[in-house]
């Protein structure tokens, strides 16, 4: 099993940068594809990001692509999405994710640990 806990959100105004940091517990994170994904008020948790066991894999939402980085550092237990040229729609609460899938996976339903998120908000 493997706990996860998201920190870094905060408020910033549109064009501006986070870095949000999923921390785990246990000694095989590196065994799990960590994916990040979104929830706004209103609307459905949507995918954001995802990356393999050993970060040589990602995949993003469009709508990300060129803004933001997953990237992972399996010595730390830790996976974090650098997040530049925000934008208001970009508003939400981020939730880091674990698989124990061998490739990386965009369908929630397939995660199996959750962190409690992060909010994010980019003021226009």
């Amino acid at each position: 099993q493997v706990q996860l806990v998201e920190s870094g959100g905060g408020l910033v105004q549109a064009g501006g940068s986070l870095r949000l940091s999923c921390a785990a517990s246990g000694r095989t994170f590196s065994s799990y594809v960590v994916g990040w994904f979104r929830q706004a008020p209103g609307k459905e948790r949507e995918f954001v990001a995802a990356i393999s066991r050993r970060g040589a894999r990602t995949d993003y939402r469009d709508s990300v692509k060129g803004r933001f980085t997953i990237s992972r550092d399996n010595a730390k237990n830790t996976v974090y999405l650098q997040m530049n040229s925000l934008k208001p729609e970009d508003t939400a609460v981020y939730y880091c994710a674990a698989a124990t899938h061998v490739v990386v996976t965009t369908t929630s339903e397939e995660y199996d640990y959750w962190g409690q998120g992060t909010q994010v908000t980019v003021s226009s």
